[in-house]
C-alpha cells in the first residue's frame, strides 16, 4: 500500500513539474523533454543528411561531375571538370535532355545561373558567360583578377544581391599581399566587376574552435598533457550555394567530408561531418526554389551520383 502511495506521489510530482515547464515556456511539449532528437541536421538546417530522399545514378559522361545549378523544379545544369560542356539533367526522366559545348577541354569546377545566363568557372579563375544555350560559342570570357588564389572551385548565384559568389579551394599564395588567406569573393553582375575586398574571411582557427566547442566529431584526441586537440580540418571549399529560404551560405569541403553553414556576417552557424559512404566525393551543391537540396558526387571508383534532400522547414 505504501509503495502504491509513493508511486502515485512521484507520478503526480513528475506531471506537475512537466506542466510547469510547459507553461513557463521551457519546453513546448512533454515529448520534447522526454525525447532527444535523433538527427541534429534536421533540427539545425532542415535536412536528414543520412537519408537522401532521392538518389540518381548519373550517366558515364558525368563521371567527373564538378558543379551543379538548378534550372527549374525538376532539372539541373551540370559541368564536369574535363570538357567545356553544359549538361541539363532531368530528375523526372532520369536522363540528360540537353548537352551544349561552349568551350574546349579544361578544368571546369563550378556552374551558376542567373535569370539570363549561365556562368562556368575554371579552376584558374577564368569565368565563362553563356548567354544563350542555343548559341553558346564563343562565350564571353571574364578573368577574375584580384583573387589571390590559384585553385578556385566554389561558384554560385546570390539572387538577393545580383552577384556571383566565388570561393577558392586553397589558401592564398605565400607571396600574396593580402592578409586574407582564404575568403569569399563577390562578382557584381551590374558592373561586371570583382569586388576588391572579400565579402567574408574564413579563419581556420575559428572553424576548429567551433568544431571543438560544439563536439562536431564523436572522437576527441588528446595530447600528452591530457588536453583536447583541435580537430584536424583542412577546410577546402569545393562547392557553395545560397539557401533560397534562409539566405544562409552552404559550403562543402569535400576533402574533409564536411558541410558548413555561414551567415553573411561571416558567422559560423553550423557544421557537420557527412557520411563518406553517401557522399564519396561531394563536389556540387544547389537548391530548388522550395528549399530542396541537391548534392553531386564525383564517381571515383563507382558511379557519379546526384542526391536530393527534401527541405523540412
Amino acid at each position: 500500500m505504501k509503495k502504491k502511495r509513493l508511486a502515485l506521489m512521484l507520478f503526480s510530482i513528475y506531471h506537475i513539474t512537466i506542466s510547469f515547464l510547459i507553461l513557463s515556456g521551457c519546453v513546448s511539449t512533454t515529448e520534447s523533454i522526454l525525447q532527444k532528437p535523433d538527427n541534429k541536421s534536421i533540427i539545425a538546417i532542415g535536412y536528414d543528411l543520412n537519408n537522401p530522399d532521392g538518389t540518381f545514378i548519373l550517366p558515364a559522361v558525368l563521371h567527373e561531375i564538378s558543379g551543379i545549378t538548378a534550372v527549374d523544379s525538376s532539372s539541373v545544369a551540370c559541368v564536369q571538370d574535363e570538357n567545356g560542356i553544359i549538361f541539363i539533367y532531368d530528375l523526372r526522366k532520369k536522363t540528360i535532355t540537353l548537352s551544349v559545348t561552349f568551350y574546349g577541354n579544361g578544368d571546369y569546377e563550378g556552374i551558376a545561373r542567373d535569370n539570363n545566363a549561365f556562368y562556368v568557372l575554371k579552376s584558374n579563375g577564368i569565368l565563362y558567360k553563356i548567354s544563350d544555350l542555343d548559341r553558346p560559342v564563343p562565350p564571353e570570357e571574364i578573368r577574375l583578377k584580384g583573387i589571390p588564389n590559384k585553385n578556385i572551385e566554389g561558384l554560385c548565384f546570390d539572387i538577393a544581391n545580383n552577384r556571383l559568389l566565388i570561393a577558392p579551394k586553397d589558401k592564398a599564395d605565400k607571396d600574396s599581399k593580402t592578409d586574407v588567406k582564404q575568403g569569399l569573393y563577390g562578382f557584381d553582375l551590374r558592373t561586371n566587376e570583382l569586388n576588391k575586398d572579400p565579402l567574408m574571411e574564413f579563419k581556420l582557427s575559428a572553424i576548429k574552435d567551433f568544431a571543438a566547442l560544439n563536439e562536431v566529431f564523436d572522437k576527441v584526441e588528446y595530447n600528452k598533457k591530457g588536453e583536447a586537440k583541435k580537430p584536424d580540418i583542412s577546410f577546402s571549399p569545393s562547392a557553395i550555394a545560397v539557401h533560397p529560404v534562409t539566405g544562409k551560405l552552404f559550403l562543402i569541403s569535400a576533402d574533409d567530408h564536411m558541410l558548413f553553414v555561414f551567415s553573411f556576417q561571416g558567422t559560423i552557424e553550423y557544421m557537420v561531418s557527412i557520411d563518406p559512404v553517401i557522399f564519396n566525393m561531394p563536389e556540387g551543391i544547389t537548391f530548388f526554389e522550395n528549399g530542396d537540396m541537391l548534392i553531386s558526387n564525383e564517381g571515383q571508383n563507382g558511379n557519379a551520383t546526384l542526391l536530393r534532400f527534401k527541405y523540412k522547414e
